[in-house]
């Protein structure tokens, strides 16, 4: 008899702590109510992407060429849901995606040491950090996070946002390692790159942003007083109708965990795709 694994502590991801900054009730929304959403073609796409690239850099080098990428493509896609098909439409435009990585980099010529690579770590505090690393590269230059984008690069007042995973990943890998990596965002959308080389000094005040974030998790988790923070963005999120702020309905809170020997102060998120919490 397969004895279930227990489940992970909960923990700060990229996207969930930066779901907290940008409003608190749609971190709780999507990591203690786990509210499902209907993913957007893009991020369909991106998604795809991604497991195509994964399985390419599975490959020995010199099999990794356009035409397996391809290959890879039409089986990805293949093994999509008739919804998830139907929601790409007759050109999923995974191609174009994978012509411009393509265009990024010889994949023929990369070390990697790992794709979809989980990492956990802490602060020196205790905060708990999680992510999954789309690719760890090795080589003369030491460590490099390699994170795919499907879409376009920001523009400069979206570009602090970018960066706020980008050196999540770099804290994340420090962490774990003992060694500062460098992060490149492949950009596949206009086959841009953006590299970042932080330092120890910049990786320390961004821990200090991560501590604030998880003790204002840890302070709302025990009452669920995780509050809307209305913006331009509402307009696109998919819980308008669970808002308070928007005129919605807000469901009732789920509530921590009974404690199991310790106390548990915030409810344990149960993984979504392709996303630890």
């Amino acid at each position: 008899m397969t004895t279930a694994a227990p489940p992970r502590a909960p923990a700060l991801s990229p996207s969930r702590a930066a779901d907290f900054r940008r409003c608190a009730l749609l971190y709780r929304f999507r990591a203690v109510d786990r509210l499902p959403e209907t993913p957007s073609p893009a991020a369909l796409r991106g998604t795809v992407v991604h497991a195509v690239l994964e399985r390419l850099h599975d490959l020995e080098p010199g099999a990794r060429s356009g035409d397996a990428a391809r290959a890879l493509a039409h089986e990805v896609l293949d093994a999509l849901e008739p919804d998830d098909r139907a929601l790409l439409g007759r050109d999923p435009g995974v191609d174009a995606l994978l012509a411009r990585y393509l265009d990024l980099e010889d994949p023929r010529a990369v070390t990697s040491e790992a794709r979809e690579l989980l990492v956990e770590a802490e602060l020196d505090d205790g905060t708990p950090l999680r992510g999954v690393l789309d690719r760890l590269d090795t080589g003369p230059g030491g460590l490099t996070v390699i994170d795919y984008k499907s879409g376009s690069a920001p523009p400069v007042r979206g570009e602090l946002r970018a960066l706020f995973g980008v050196r999540f990943y770099a804290l994340l890998l420090a962490r774990a390692r003992g060694v500062v990596p460098t992060v490149r965002l492949l950009q596949l959308g206009d086959a841009t790159t953006l590299t970042l080389r932080p330092t120890a000094d910049e990786l320390g005040r961004f821990a200090g942003v991560l501590r604030a974030v998880w003790a204002a998790i840890l302070r709302a988790a025990p009452t669920g007083d995780f509050r809307p923070n209305p913006g331009p963005g509402c307009a696109f999120c998919a819980f308008r109708d669970r808002c308070p702020a928007q005129g919605g309905t807000l469901p009732p809170y789920p509530g921590p965990p009974p404690a199991q020997g310790t106390a548990v102060l915030l409810p344990l998120p149960r993984p979504r795709s392709g996303e630890p919490t």
